[in-house]
């Protein structure tokens, strides 16, 4: 039985990590500060919960010995830092003796240069990584169906019959669910020819926001509408739904964060929300 450490079990990316890897039959070393990652459900006796710190590479060494591979996703709170924390994590597996680094960079990654906000630090991070000398895959996953589950959307959606986002009704995306993410990032191991690769991923669908508001409203069997909310309402809604996990500053540093970030997502020439599916699917052949 091969082992995986994952790198922020907790988190939404995480746990739908841990979740396919024990589907496939992997044994799951769940890194966590937690010491309840799984906000007590029940895990398989193949998941071992162990502590590290992102910041102090000795404890990353501890963490990673005895797993094939590490699938990593840096905590949202850590943009800024995405660059060092993936040179760190590539030279402690390294030093670990793992066969293989998986990297989701949680957005989008520029094929050219110019691109700003967390898009350059993916391309930073991503050199990083692979600078560090470990066998590494890094995927893009553009865009979360599992946003919708989240305090700052599916209150307006369950509460009031409204879908909410900074999307103008024409801006398309290709929503991936964050089990497909994991099942592409398990695909991968298997995959000499992915090593020292990258790539952009998304879901086979790419649609409007009108559009995932009739899908919304077929599944749920009453309408839900879409409403538009500018980027710096979006961002303010983001920063709020951490509630006392953040101070009044950094609440207000983030929702403006945010909101420049996706003024941009919406006005960017490159559109960030948007993948080559044919593409995708011709080098990964799985059903999304």
């Amino acid at each position: 039985m091969r082992t995986v450490a994952v790198i922020g079990a907790s988190g939404r990316q995480g746990g739908a990590q841990v979740r396919q890897l024990v589907k496939a039959g992997f044994a799951v070393k769940a890194i966590s500060r937690s010491p309840d990652p799984f906000y007590g459900e029940q895990q398989p006796d193949t998941v071992t919960v162990v502590p590290a710190d992102l910041y102090d590479e000795a404890s990353l060494i501890a963490a990673f010995d005895g797993a094939d591979a590490v699938f990593h996703t840096h905590p949202l709170r850590a943009r800024a830092d995405r660059a060092t924390i993936a040179g760190s994590v590539g030279r402690a597996a390294k030093a670990a003796g793992v066969d293989r680094v998986v990297w989701n960079t949680s957005s989008w990654i520029p094929d050219r240069p110019g691109d700003a906000h967390t898009y350059v630090g993916n391309t930073a991070g991503l050199n990083a990584l692979f600078r560090s000398g470990v066998g590494a895959t890094v995927f893009g996953s553009v865009l979360f169906m599992d946003n919708l589950l989240t305090n700052w959307a599916r209150p307006f959606i369950v509460n009031e019959g409204r879908f909410v986002y900074a999307h103008t009704p024409e801006t398309e995306a290709n929503w991936i669910s964050l089990d497909d993410v994991a099942r592409i990032m398990i695909h991968s191991l298997d995959r000499p020819d992915m090593e020292g690769a990258w790539m952009n991923i998304g879901g086979p669908e790419r649609l409007r926001p009108p559009q995932l508001a009739q899908s919304l409203s077929d599944a749920l069997g009453r309408e839900i509408r879409y409403d538009a909310c500018s980027p710096a309402e979006f961002g303010r809604l983001l920063a709020n739904a951490y509630g006392d996990a953040m101070s009044k500053e950094e609440q207000d540093a983030t929702a403006e964060q945010i909101g420049r970030f996706y003024e941009y997502n919406v006005t960017a020439p490159t559109r960030p929300f948007e993948v080559d599916v044919a593409e995708m699917q011709r080098r990964i052949p799985l059903e999304l």
